[in-house]
């Protein structure tokens, strides 16, 4: 495996780089991503990752190791190849990318062309513990103030609604106000139950 690449850059293109290697040319598939943070001047370095198939052998470049792990996690995905997740990192940056799967954003995967709702919800069931797991991060929710919702959830329960049923209204009601107290939560929840 070859896992970077530091020479002379030759050529520089949005979707891909030739470096020479001590006078080998490596070409290499890279995102927009990369594009933008690769600098103008001769010598370069990338993360590689070397995809080999039965008919091609595909080096992919990334300026960063967590772009190159978060492609790896992507690729892991069922229906995501090497194209589609190098699309993704060229539509959204590793951040984004890695944000978005950890609070299950499911509109801003699918955001990027060619990927479904389906294809999103599978990207974010894959790799949403692995993310979290990997880089650390605490479950996040699209709703900032978990206190009030938390307690909005509970007081309805309490009422012997279903809480599935409750989240999700009580989710669309925050993504509206998301400064609700929370008796302006279990107000509106409870004319929408």
């Amino acid at each position: 495996m070859i896992t970077h690449l530091e020479g002379r850059l030759v050529e520089k293109n949005p979707t891909d780089v030739v470096i020479d290697c001590n006078g080998v040319g490596y070409f290499i598939n890279i995102s927009l991503h990369t594009f933008s943070q690769i600098p103008d001047r001769e010598n370069l370095k990338l993360y590689t990752y070397l995809q080999v198939r039965e008919d091609a052998h595909s080096l992919y470049g990334f300026s960063s190791k967590t772009e190159r792990d978060i492609f790896k996690l992507l690729i892991s995905v069922s229906g995501i190849g090497a194209n589609t997740a190098r699309t993704m990192l060229s539509s959204l940056t590793p951040e984004q990318v890695k944000d978005g799967i950890a609070s299950g954003d499911v509109a801003l995967i699918q955001s990027v062309k060619g990927i479904g709702a389906k294809t999103a919800q599978r990207v974010i069931i894959d790799l949403k513990d692995k993310v979290l797991k990997v880089y650390g991060i605490e479950e996040l929710s699209l709703i900032p103030n978990n206190t009030n919702k938390e307690e909005a959830l509970s007081a309805l329960d309490v009422l012997g609604f279903n809480k599935k049923q409750s989240e999700k209204v009580i989710d669309r009601i925050l993504k509206d106000q998301p400064d609700a107290e929370v008796e302006q939560i279990i107000k509106e929840a409870l004319k929408n139950l």
